[in-house]
């Protein structure tokens, strides 16, 4: 017992000393420290709060907080060996993914039994082997013939509906944290379907369209929470997709694929050493689990005892079998439990789900959690693992001859010389997509265009910054493409789009990404003027609106998403190429949206009142706020808005189903949101945030413009009227805009409650930045002096003073520094922070340091020399906002 103390009390000290997560833990849950002997014997138990009046997502938060401490002192201590800590992790996110799916039905449906969805896990939790700060990669499934669901609801609906509610239950993050990460794109064609499918649907498509990746990811599916009865029956169904007795050759060939692909994917920067990924550097946790997998599906269909979910259970049954060399597993099963340890202390220092080693004091510190004395002790113990794990791999396809100079094919040659670093990797992709591994490449016409097209191509890859990232990135397109005809087609008619295409691929993941969803992306690159500043709002909202005989309300909506994508596409290619400031950019998002808005609203209108009339002597006008109403979006932001209507609130429609002004507005607004956002055949368009609207989420969605003058000047708190000094109208008509212009106008001069303004924003930022902490050292917007401090700031300043108003927060700050209330540098601040921001969204939306390769890109971007410049112009600029923001705070009125 006292050792269990000593060792418990050694793992605290290390945990605080070197963990700054661990040791917030530590800080806010001292009644399970004082008890952690006890809690480590039971952390499940111990991490449970018995309180049925705390609302579901508080208390799984508190819980999963609980657990996250308890787990790691447990591991830290070696009183929880590596697999009860997964089990445990597991274990939880069961619990409350199967919480949340119950939560969600009775909310939609009270009373209701909680049955007809259910959830089946694959990958860590499915197999019970969760990682320390992991997401969880469910597949929802529901029965339409149980799900509850409220009368007026299609059922289909209601299971999105519900979906949603149990994302957003277990994603959203406040004081006390979050319960889980969770990713549904595992899904059948994720792309274009629901995110709850129906069950008959999910079975069609694994028996007839599934692809092979999708085999492997069953092997450890399971159905964890929810309607476990409907969750199994589905997966009894799909058995036989996932276990096949009889082995082609075909086969044979898939799996050999998934191996090869796994590692060429993944094989740049993976030299061992600080930076290595422990998942998927060679020689690492992916490679064992590959290992075992592969075996699984080759032998798994004839002999049922193979079938073992986890990588450990599947490592030994393989073993005992004689499938794989005993030896080989040992190492394997050693290496597996080495690796997934070491990435559980890096993910527990900040509560990130990482898997690379960090650098220098960082590399110290997870070595010091785990009892070493430095990095380098670490590396010594990891090196010998990652070796034998790599060359066991390696023998897996016979590719170990093939390491050396000799070895070394004409096509690997030609691509050395290209500028490939890793032509052995790159020859193996190449030549895949010529086996046909993709559908889009099967067919004898996308082969002779891909073959035409391939020679600039290469040579223009080549050239690129990162020519394997960029490979890797067009692998990703390939592999996700109905067709690749037209895209060599169009490669090889347009060479210079080819260097175009690299530059893309080399730096931007966001516009990659977009490009594997929607490669017709590219033709809006192929005239020069793609890389111009985009047009006015006017000249947009003609080109969105232009309508051809015969077209429909639909058609529409597939035409205004088609020219938002190529625009917001072609604007961040701008950055990627050198060919215009973000800042432009920036401006160039927002008058895209402003015009998909524009006409979006007013094609909306139109439809609503063919059957519902027109309110006479009224109108809708929607008013824009934040980053929008500032007319400076990003490639991410999404739309705040308040939606406001004119006239008597009394008064009713007079169409043939007329409906009173509240009902009339109300439903045209939702209908107009859904326009905005909702994905047709043409992709997404917006995410609209109405939470800024008086009352906020509790009120109603429109509301009168004497009720919104009312609210602003008698209720409307002090961040309501920060929100308001951005406000700026951009749908209604000039009458209209006018009347909503005086009612901001009035209050921002005065006419509001009075209160002190500069105690509250100084409360409000500290409350955001407790509930919504940066996300990287890179995170211009969140960080201490970031974007959301200037803004703070600017806001305060200007309602304190009632002066220097604009929408545009530039032009805020000029005003204010012109009447010596802001400093002269903010500007240059503001200017900086704004580009990093809007090029960081394109490059690294983590705002983590981006590659080598990208770092010279970014740093032309915003206007520096070098990387080094770009760090210490960050940490200047920071350090000006943070003066500003301080002298703000103090700021009182005359």
């Amino acid at each position: 017992m006292v050792g269990d103390h000593t060792a418990i009390g050694d793992a605290l000290a290390r945990a605080v000393d070197n963990a700054p997560f661990l040791a917030h833990l530590v800080e806010r849950e001292h009644a399970l420290v004082s008890n952690m002997a006890n809690v480590v014997r039971d952390p499940l138990g111990a991490a449970r709060i018995d309180d049925p009046a705390m609302p579901l997502s508080r208390r799984l938060r508190i819980e999963r907080r609980r657990l996250a401490l308890a787990a790691a002192i447990g591991d830290l201590s070696g009183q929880l060996d590596f697999v009860t800590v997964t089990r445990a992790l597991s274990d939880f996110a069961d619990y409350a993914l199967d919480a949340a799916i119950a939560g969600a039905i009775v909310e939609r449906a009270p009373g209701a039994e909680p049955r007809g969805l259910a959830a089946i896990a694959l990958g860590k939790q499915g197999s019970h082997e969760l990682n320390y700060s992991s997401d969880i990669d469910p597949i929802l499934i529901f029965d339409p013939a149980t799900l509850p669901h409220r009368e007026r609801d299609a059922v289909e609906e209601a299971a999105v509906r519900i979906g949603r509610r149990v994302v957003e239950i277990l994603q959203a993050r406040d004081a006390d944290g979050y319960v889980l990460r969770i990713d549904l794109r595992l899904r059948p064609s994720p792309e274009v379907t629901p995110i709850v499918l129906p069950a008959e649907a999910a079975i069609s498509y694994y028996e007839s369209q599934a692809l092979p990746w999708e085999r492997a990811a069953f092997i450890r599916a399971r159905a964890a929470a929810g309607d476990c009865t409907l969750g199994q029956g589905f997966l009894d169904t799909i058995r036989p997709f996932v276990w096949r007795r009889a082995l082609d050759y075909g086969t044979i060939r898939e799996i050999r694929g998934i191996s090869r692909r796994i590692r060429d994917h993944h094989a740049q920067g993976q030299a061992f050493g600080p930076g290595f990924d422990l998942k998927r550097g060679r020689g690492g946790i992916r490679e064992v689990e590959f290992f075992a997998q592969i075996h699984q599906l080759i032998h798994g269909g004839r002999d049922p005892a193979l079938r073992a979910p986890a990588t450990l259970d599947a490592l030994a049954a393989l073993a005992a079998a004689g499938r794989i060399d005993a030896g080989a597993a040992a190492q394997l099963r050693d290496a597996y439990i080495l690796f997934r340890t070491i990435e559980h202390r890096v993910q527990m220092i900040d509560d990130r789900q990482t898997h690379a080693l960090p650098h220098g004091e960082a590399l110290d510190a997870v070595a010091r959690l785990h009892g070493l004395d430095s990095g380098g002790d670490l590396l010594d113990l990891l090196r010998p693992h990652v070796e034998a794990v790599g060359e066991i791999y390696d023998a897996l396809d016979g590719e170990e001859g093939r390491q050396g100079p000799s070895g070394a094919t004409v096509v690997e040659a030609g691509l050395a010389e290209a500028g490939f670093a890793d032509p052995a990797s790159a020859t193996r992709l190449i030549e895949g997509w010529r086996s046909g591994r993709y559908p889009a490449l099967r067919s004898p016409p996308a082969q002779a265009a891909m073959e035409a097209a391939l020679p600039p191509l290469i040579a223009a890859i080549g050239q690129s910054p990162d020519p394997g990232a960029a490979l890797a990135r067009l692998d990703t397109i390939l592999s996700r493409l109905p067709t690749a005809l037209n895209l060599f087609h169009l490669l090889e008619a347009r060479p210079t789009l080819a260097q175009l295409l690299a530059t893309i691929l080399s730096h931007a993941p966001t516009l990659a990404d977009a490009l594997a969803r929607r490669v017709e992306l590219l033709d809006g690159l192929i005239d020069a003027t793609a890389l111009a500043p985009v047009g006015s709002v006017a000249e947009l909202a003609r080109d969105m609106a232009r309508r051809e005989a015969g077209d429909d309300y639909q058609r529409l909506l597939d035409r205004v998403r088609q020219v938002v994508g190529e625009k917001r596409f072609a604007l961040g290619a701008q950055i990627v190429a050198g060919a215009s400031d973000p800042l432009d950019v920036s401006a160039g998002y927002a008058r895209v949206a402003e015009a998909a808005l524009a006409v979006l609203a007013e094609a909306t209108v139109a439809e609503f009142a063919v059957r519902h009339g027109r309110v006479p002597d009224s109108e809708l006008v929607i008013l824009a706020l934040g980053r929008f109403g500032g007319g400076a979006l990003t490639h991410a932001s999404d739309l705040d808005l308040i939606f406001l209507f004119t006239g008597d609130h009394l008064a009713e429609s007079d169409g043939e189903k007329p409906l009173g002004a509240v009902t009339y507005y109300n439903r045209l607004a939702q209908r107009v949101i859904a326009a905005l956002s909702v994905a047709t055949a043409a992709g997404a368009l917006y995410e609209v945030d109405t939470r800024l609207r008086p009352s906020g989420a509790q009120g109603p969605l429109v509301v009168s413009l004497d009720g919104f003058a009312r609210y602003q000047r008698e209720e409307a708190w002090t961040w309501e009227h920060m929100a308001l000094t951005r406000a700026r109208t951009v749908f209604g008509s000039a009458a209209g805009r006018d009347a909503v212009a005086a009612v901001i106008d009035k209050v921002l001069a005065g006419d509001r409650p009075e209160r002190d303004i500069a105690a509250e924003a100084t409360k409000m930022r500290a409350d955001m930045a407790a509930h919504k902490p940066p996300q990287g050292p890179l995170d211009a917007k969140l960080l201490p002096g970031g974007l959301v401090d200037l803004e703070f700031a600017v806001h305060t300043l200007q309602l304190v003073h009632r002066t220097g108003f604009a929408p545009g927060l530039r032009e805020a700050i000029d005003a204010l520094t012109e009447q010596a209330l802001l400093p002269p540098t903010i500007g240059a601040a503001h200017d900086f922070l704004t580009r990093l921001l809007v090029t960081m969204r394109l490059v690294a939306p983590d705002a983590q340091p981006p590659g080598e390769a990208t770092r010279a890109m970014v740093a032309h971007a915003v206007g520096a020399t070098g990387w080094n410049e770009v760090v210490a112009l960050l940490d200047q600029h920071r350090q000006e906002v943070a003066k500003a923001w301080a002298m703000a705070a103090r700021a009182q009125g005359s």
